[in-house]
């Protein structure tokens, strides 16, 4: 198959770091050739992160240009529409975690902070499909990111990668107690009818 580029973008504690190692480790059972890089920035002060995963045939670089990823996955409502804008193609996917981790010009005044209106209007004009993803009772904010692998998978938003090969992604990545939450979590977020917000 040709490339396929997915964009994931959050704010530091927020688990793109394992998220994108899933989703690489994913890539990797299912039997592509596949390439990821992070960005983590000022990550442990509130900072954007970055993760870029790119598989398929004659994949040479992990980093995706501007414009050209299918998929930008968004850990907050600012990145979300940073990562559409910057990297998502027309009519690719936009799925993201519908809260606000207020960036450094949003709590200084010097950015609006981004509505969920705002996202819509540009999914609208460009064509791009929009997965809002919310859970009103997590317990805990940082497993924000296995709710919305959940929906990656519910939705099949990846070609090629099945429900087992994230798990067995998950399995590499994580024992005892933080397995079986977040496996829980997983399961429950892809089987059931909808968190969508």
């Amino acid at each position: 198959m040709g490339a396929f580029n997915v964009y994931m973008t959050g704010v530091g504690g927020q688990g793109i770091g394992l998220l994108s190692e899933i989703l690489l480790r994913a890539a990797d059972h299912a039997g592509h050739t596949v390439k990821g890089v992070d960005t983590h920035g000022l990550a442990q002060r509130g900072g954007i992160v970055v993760s870029s995963l790119r598989y398929g045939d004659k994949i040479y670089s992990p980093l995706i240009s501007e414009g050209e990823a299918d998929v930008v996955i968004g850990l907050e409502r600012h990145e979300a529409l940073r990562g559409m804008n910057g990297y998502l193609k027309d009519g690719g996917i936009l799925i993201y975690y519908n809260t606000v981790w207020q960036p450094l010009e949003t709590r200084l005044d010097i950015a609006e902070e981004v509505s969920e209106e705002i996202i819509h209007q540009q999914c609208l004009e460009r064509n791009i499909r929009e997965i809002k993803v919310f859970q009103a009772d997590l317990k805990d904010v940082r497993m924000q990111n296995i709710v919305v692998l959940g929906y990656i998978d519910k939705y099949e938003l990846i070609p090629g990668i099945k429900t087992n090969h994230y798990q067995q992604a998950m399995v590499d990545l994580m024992t005892g107690s933080m397995l079986e939450k977040n496996m829980s979590l997983f399961d429950q977020e892809r089987t059931q009818t909808s968190h969508l917000s």
